[in-house]
Protein backbone atom coordinates (compact mmCIF):
# COMPACT_ATOMS: atom_id res chain seq x y z
CA UNK A 1 0.00 0.00 0.00
CA UNK A 2 1.21 3.30 -1.06
CA UNK A 3 0.76 5.56 1.86
CA UNK A 4 0.40 9.73 0.97
CA UNK A 5 -0.09 12.44 2.89
CA UNK A 6 -1.80 15.69 1.58
CA UNK A 7 -0.73 19.24 2.26
CA UNK A 8 -2.71 22.07 0.97
CA UNK A 9 -4.49 24.87 3.09
CA UNK A 10 -7.92 24.49 0.50
CA UNK A 11 -10.05 21.71 2.13
CA UNK A 12 -12.36 21.38 -1.11
CA UNK A 13 -8.62 20.35 -3.09
CA UNK A 14 -7.44 17.98 -0.61
CA UNK A 15 -10.77 16.33 -0.12
CA UNK A 16 -10.80 15.86 -4.44
CA UNK A 17 -6.95 14.68 -4.05
CA UNK A 18 -7.99 11.93 -1.58
CA UNK A 19 -10.20 10.96 -4.06
CA UNK A 20 -8.42 10.34 -7.19
CA UNK A 21 -5.24 8.58 -4.33
CA UNK A 22 -7.85 6.37 -3.13
CA UNK A 23 -9.40 5.68 -6.17
CA UNK A 24 -6.70 3.12 -6.72
CA UNK A 25 -6.24 -0.03 -5.04
CA UNK A 26 -3.34 0.35 -3.57
CA UNK A 27 -2.94 3.93 -2.35
CA UNK A 28 -3.94 5.51 0.73
CA UNK A 29 -4.34 8.75 2.02
CA UNK A 30 -2.90 8.62 5.94
CA UNK A 31 -3.33 12.29 7.36
CA UNK A 32 -3.94 15.57 5.92
CA UNK A 33 -2.04 19.14 6.69
CA UNK A 34 -3.16 22.94 6.31
CA UNK A 35 -0.31 24.47 7.40
CA UNK A 36 3.83 24.42 7.95
CA UNK A 37 3.45 22.66 11.85
CA UNK A 38 0.94 20.44 10.75
CA UNK A 39 3.23 18.90 7.94
CA UNK A 40 5.84 18.29 10.23
CA UNK A 41 3.90 16.76 12.70
CA UNK A 42 2.35 14.48 10.42
CA UNK A 43 5.61 13.46 8.42
CA UNK A 44 7.01 13.07 11.76
CA UNK A 45 4.34 10.94 13.56
CA UNK A 46 2.97 9.15 10.21
CA UNK A 47 4.75 6.22 8.29
CA UNK A 48 4.31 7.47 4.86
CA UNK A 49 5.92 6.67 1.53
CA UNK A 50 4.94 10.45 -0.20
CA UNK A 51 3.89 13.63 0.78
CA UNK A 52 1.64 15.78 -1.79
CA UNK A 53 2.95 19.53 -0.36
CA UNK A 54 1.45 22.83 -1.93
CA UNK A 55 3.70 25.72 -2.28
CA UNK A 56 1.31 28.79 -1.08
CA UNK A 57 0.35 27.58 2.45
CA UNK A 58 -0.28 29.79 5.65
CA UNK A 59 2.92 30.57 7.80
CA UNK A 60 5.66 28.93 6.48
CA UNK A 61 5.49 28.59 2.44
CA UNK A 62 5.83 25.73 0.88
CA UNK A 63 9.17 25.72 -0.49
CA UNK A 64 10.66 26.61 3.56
CA UNK A 65 8.93 23.28 4.03
CA UNK A 66 10.50 21.71 1.75
CA UNK A 67 13.19 22.13 2.79
CA UNK A 68 12.89 21.15 6.32
CA UNK A 69 11.04 18.07 5.24
CA UNK A 70 13.66 17.07 3.39
CA UNK A 71 16.07 17.97 6.41
CA UNK A 72 14.37 15.75 8.39
CA UNK A 73 13.80 12.95 5.65
CA UNK A 74 15.87 13.10 2.94
CA UNK A 75 14.47 10.02 1.34
CA UNK A 76 10.50 10.82 1.32
CA UNK A 77 10.06 11.67 -2.18
CA UNK A 78 7.59 15.07 -2.28
CA UNK A 79 5.32 15.91 -4.87
CA UNK A 80 4.52 19.49 -5.55
CA UNK A 81 0.94 20.42 -6.54
CA UNK A 82 0.87 24.06 -7.43
CA UNK A 83 -1.50 26.68 -8.57
CA UNK A 84 1.93 28.46 -10.11
CA UNK A 85 2.95 27.13 -13.45
CA UNK A 86 5.77 25.65 -14.10
CA UNK A 87 7.97 28.34 -15.04
CA UNK A 88 7.69 30.23 -12.07
CA UNK A 89 8.27 27.71 -8.81
CA UNK A 90 9.11 24.09 -10.61
CA UNK A 91 12.76 24.59 -11.28
CA UNK A 92 13.14 26.23 -7.21
CA UNK A 93 10.88 23.52 -6.31
CA UNK A 94 13.10 20.63 -7.74
CA UNK A 95 16.38 22.53 -6.62
CA UNK A 96 14.74 22.13 -2.83
CA UNK A 97 14.34 18.86 -3.13
CA UNK A 98 10.99 18.00 -4.86
CA UNK A 99 10.88 15.03 -6.87
CA UNK A 100 8.33 16.11 -9.09
CA UNK A 101 6.22 19.12 -9.91
CA UNK A 102 2.26 19.47 -11.11
CA UNK A 103 0.16 22.22 -11.54
CA UNK A 104 -3.42 21.93 -10.02
CA UNK A 105 -4.82 21.82 -13.06
CA UNK A 106 -3.25 18.92 -14.71
CA UNK A 107 -3.22 17.07 -11.34
CA UNK A 108 -6.46 15.41 -12.36
CA UNK A 109 -5.09 13.36 -15.15
CA UNK A 110 -1.64 13.21 -14.12
CA UNK A 111 -1.57 12.56 -10.14
CA UNK A 112 -1.70 9.03 -9.99
CA UNK A 113 0.93 8.60 -12.71
CA UNK A 114 3.06 11.08 -11.18
CA UNK A 115 3.00 9.01 -7.79
CA UNK A 116 4.00 5.62 -9.36
CA UNK A 117 6.88 7.41 -10.80
CA UNK A 118 8.02 9.16 -7.58
CA UNK A 119 7.89 5.07 -5.60
CA UNK A 120 10.09 3.68 -8.68
CA UNK A 121 12.19 6.23 -7.76
CA UNK A 122 12.45 8.40 -10.61
CA UNK A 123 10.88 12.44 -11.15
CA UNK A 124 7.93 13.62 -12.42
CA UNK A 125 8.40 16.57 -14.76
CA UNK A 126 6.36 17.76 -18.09
CA UNK A 127 7.99 17.94 -20.85
CA UNK A 128 7.99 21.49 -21.49
CA UNK A 129 9.84 21.42 -17.65
CA UNK A 130 12.28 19.25 -19.34
CA UNK A 131 12.61 20.74 -21.97
CA UNK A 132 13.44 24.13 -19.92
CA UNK A 133 15.87 22.34 -17.43
CA UNK A 134 18.03 21.10 -20.56
CA UNK A 135 18.29 24.59 -22.33
CA UNK A 136 19.30 26.27 -19.01
CA UNK A 137 21.90 23.74 -18.53
CA UNK A 138 22.92 23.96 -21.87
CA UNK A 139 23.21 27.82 -21.97
CA UNK A 140 20.40 27.66 -24.93
CA UNK A 141 17.57 29.41 -22.80
CA UNK A 142 17.59 33.73 -22.12
CA UNK A 143 17.39 33.05 -18.20
CA UNK A 144 15.23 35.63 -16.70
CA UNK A 145 16.59 38.11 -13.91
CA UNK A 146 14.10 36.77 -11.44
CA UNK A 147 15.72 33.36 -11.95
CA UNK A 148 19.23 34.74 -9.95
CA UNK A 149 17.12 35.90 -7.27
CA UNK A 150 16.88 33.69 -3.74
CA UNK A 151 13.74 31.98 -2.66
CA UNK A 152 13.26 34.71 -0.04
CA UNK A 153 13.98 37.50 -2.25
CA UNK A 154 11.58 35.90 -5.12
CA UNK A 155 9.48 35.45 -2.43
CA UNK A 156 9.68 39.57 -1.14
CA UNK A 157 9.37 40.44 -4.68
CA UNK A 158 5.88 38.89 -5.73
CA UNK A 159 4.80 40.26 -1.75
CA UNK A 160 5.94 43.26 -2.57
CA UNK A 161 4.24 43.19 -6.33
CA UNK A 162 1.24 42.59 -4.22
CA UNK A 163 1.15 45.56 -2.32
CA UNK A 164 1.95 44.04 1.33
CA UNK A 165 4.21 46.75 3.74
CA UNK A 166 7.62 45.09 4.88
CA UNK A 167 5.49 44.59 8.17
CA UNK A 168 3.26 42.07 6.55
CA UNK A 169 6.13 40.63 4.35
CA UNK A 170 7.67 39.88 7.57
CA UNK A 171 5.14 38.01 9.29
CA UNK A 172 4.16 36.28 6.04
CA UNK A 173 8.20 35.04 5.93
CA UNK A 174 8.42 35.18 9.83
CA UNK A 175 11.36 37.33 9.47
CA UNK A 176 11.80 40.78 10.63
CA UNK A 177 11.06 43.66 8.60
CA UNK A 178 14.74 45.13 8.97
CA UNK A 179 15.34 41.17 7.02
CA UNK A 180 12.74 41.93 4.55
CA UNK A 181 14.13 45.38 3.80
CA UNK A 182 17.53 43.63 3.22
CA UNK A 183 15.98 41.33 0.67
CA UNK A 184 14.76 43.84 -1.06
CA UNK A 185 17.46 45.76 -1.88
CA UNK A 186 18.98 42.89 -2.73
CA UNK A 187 16.54 42.17 -5.51
CA UNK A 188 16.38 45.52 -6.45
CA UNK A 189 20.02 45.69 -7.07
CA UNK A 190 20.02 42.21 -8.93
CA UNK A 191 17.30 43.26 -11.46
CA UNK A 192 18.61 46.42 -11.59
CA UNK A 193 15.79 48.44 -10.45
CA UNK A 194 15.47 50.93 -7.80
CA UNK A 195 11.69 51.25 -6.38
CA UNK A 196 8.47 49.32 -5.84
CA UNK A 197 6.71 50.92 -8.54
CA UNK A 198 9.37 49.36 -11.08
CA UNK A 199 9.35 45.86 -9.20
CA UNK A 200 5.63 45.94 -9.39
CA UNK A 201 5.50 46.59 -13.08
CA UNK A 202 8.35 43.53 -13.46
CA UNK A 203 6.71 41.49 -11.71
CA UNK A 204 3.37 41.87 -13.87
CA UNK A 205 5.19 41.94 -16.80
CA UNK A 206 6.91 38.64 -16.39
CA UNK A 207 3.13 37.35 -14.48
CA UNK A 208 4.67 36.94 -11.45
CA UNK A 209 1.46 37.40 -9.71
CA UNK A 210 -1.79 37.38 -10.24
Amino acid sequence: MIRVIIADDHAILRQGVRQIVQSQSDMDVVGEASNYVEVMQHVRQEACDILLLDIAMPGKNGIDTLKQVKHEFPKLPVLVLSMYPEDQYAIRALKAGASGYLTKVTAADQLVQAIRQLMRGRRYITAELAESLAASITGDLDVPAHEILSDREYQTLRHIAAGRTLAQIGEELAVSPKTVSVYRARLLAKLRLTTNAELTRYALEHKLVE
